[in-house]
């Protein structure tokens, strides 16, 4: 079907961390080709690849040099096309991530406006302006990077002929495109259609909601002393042009057939998220208000709320997370250790229950939790910049209960992953976990699989009505219009079922009643 994302449940592949080939330590496209069957078995619909695209890796990945070509520590475009092709034969199809807002200085149109004059076509490009000061020495305004600092810097720090900063919302190797210069647009339209040409099925838009800048780039009338994201900043974001690339992406993707997906990471309140799957823009935007919540009853139903009043005014259902590459692991964000285990197995149960599309990050299904990734052992950009480090989400998955080293990872033995996976990992691989019927994975693939029967249709499914209610016990129900229920038991006692059929549990009932941190799935009569 044409809009088979409307049902499906899609699986985020972190490259780097998922399975290592060639025994360098790094995950590649060869060891996803290789774990293909694996993918299959867990009954998903697609899968999302962060980037693989050719980079210096400054924020792993997030730092394209080539938008149409596969960096070689990942393997080459013919790899990608045998992945394609397997991933297709597997049922499964394939998303890949593009970053329009910036890219890396080793872009060869970034360099070639580093070795430009000022004023000059190759520089407009990108945002190049003098600084503040007799001598250009500060900033052209108050702006902060997303990792920590100014987000200027200069390009020449000693020269004092060609004294211009270049805008960089992240790190100082990520320039911002310039999108008021239409051969930027121009530039990434043919990104997409060598990738759709290519024969994915659809594209993960990064930072969304970026782009372009407010006019003149004033100063922000506050600098926050926390940074989220871009929204500590709306003159960096969400301004009204953004809507018009979007608009030209879409027309793009419905010149295929079947068209393509286009899901948007838009870092906004669910109304103004809301904006960017109008008719005729993206398909799906991330559900950033549910994706951050934590074990919280009245939480979970507010915010369930908010999504639904969205999805009446909007008509686009809401795409569901809880996990992903730079969140912290729900195990730990519901607690830690054994009861944030049991809550992260009810997350995954409720989360497969609700209707709408399902992004599923890489080990959610184990049940992993976060890693303290050792300090000298940590890579992520915001850590040296910000003081934040998002690697105890990236550690590489546990694939053996019996390898030293990497459980599996890589196929050297002894080999050292790019971060260290902990000793104890063991105990959460896919080889220790398909042996017990009770384990995580084999509760997700349950979930999967009862999921795929609900979902009749991806059309039914994007217009089921969500009704979400809490009461006094911490009982949060999702009331699907179809009949299925969603019941979390997020109080500390057990909770009394609604009549009906129950079709799952996280848990074993306990005299007909749910227990605590547990959650089902109810049929109505």
């Amino acid at each position: 079907m044409s809009d088979w994302w409307n049902s499906a449940v899609i699986y985020e592949v972190y490259p780097r961390s998922f399975s290592d080939a060639d025994g360098d330590g790094i995950g590649d496209l060869r060891g996803i080709i290789e774990r293909m069957p694996y993918l299959e078995s867990l009954g998903i619909d697609g899968i999302w690849l962060t980037p693989f695209q050719r980079s210096p890796q400054v924020d792993q990945g997030y730092d394209i040099s080539d938008y149409c070509d596969v960096d070689p520590l990942f393997g080459s475009l013919a790899d990608f096309d045998e992945l394609l092709a397997a991933a297709h034969s597997h049922g499964i199809r394939v998303l890949v991530d593009i970053v329009p807002n910036h890219t890396s200085i080793e872009n060869p149109l970034f360099e070639a406006a580093v070795a430009a004059a000022p004023g000059s076509i190759e520089r407009d490009m990108f945002h190049f302006s003098e600084g503040r000061g007799l001598n250009s020495e500060s900033p052209p305004n108050n702006w902060v990077s997303v990792f920590g600092g100014p987000a200027w810097h200069r390009v020449f720090p000693e020269s004092t002929v060609d004294t211009q900063w270049y805008l960089h919302l992240f790190s100082p190797g990520q320039p911002d495109w310039n999108w008021e210069n239409p051969a930027v647009a121009a530039y990434f339209e043919a990104v997409i259609r060598f990738w759709f040409d290519r024969g994915v099925d659809g594209i993960r838009v990064d930072v969304a909601h970026g782009l372009y800048k407010a006019a003149g780039m004033p100063d922000s009338p506050t600098v926050p002393a926390v940074i989220d994201g871009l929204r500590s900043n709306p003159l960096a974001m969400d301004q009204e042009p953004v809507h018009e690339v979007y608009r030209s992406w879409r027309r793009i993707a419905e010149e295929y057939s079947p068209a393509r997906l286009l899901v948007g990471e838009v870092n906004l309140e669910p109304e103004r998220s809301a904006r960017y799957t109008r008719a005729d823009e993206l398909h799906q935007t991330f559900a950033f208000a549910f994706a951050k919540l934590g074990w919280d009853g009245k939480q979970w139903s507010a915010v369930g709320q908010q999504l639904e009043a969205v999805r009446r005014t909007v008509g686009s259902a809401p795409s569901w997370a809880l996990e992903n590459h730079d969140i912290v692991r729900t195990v730990t964000r519901f607690g830690g250790g054994a009861l944030g285990q049991q809550r992260a197995r009810a997350a995954v149960v409720a989360l497969l229950g609700l209707p709408g599309t399902v992004y599923i990050y890489q080990g959610q299904e184990l049940g992993l939790p976060e890693v303290d990734v050792p300090v000298a052992r940590r890579a992520d950009p915001m850590w040296f910049n910000g003081g934040v480090s998002r690697d105890g989400a990236r550690v590489p998955l546990p694939w053996d209960a019996a390898s030293a080293g990497s459980h599996g990872f890589s196929p050297v033995p002894g080999a050292e992953p790019w971060l260290p996976v902990p000793p104890a990992w063991g105990d959460f691989s896919i080889e220790r976990q398909e042996l017990d019927e009770t384990s995580a994975l084999a509760l997700f693939r349950q979930a999967s699989a009862l999921r795929a029967q609900f979902e009749v249709s991806s059309s039914s499914s994007a217009s089921l009505a969500l009704d979400w209610s809490i009461d006094g016990n911490g009982r949060v129900i999702a009331r699907r219009s179809d009949g299925l229920r969603v019941v979390i038991a997020m109080g500390e006692s057990a909770v009394e079922l609604p009549a009906g059929a129950v079709v799952l549990s996280s848990e074993a009932l306990v005299d007909g009643k749910l227990p605590a941190n547990a959650a089902a799935w109810v049929a109505a009569e």
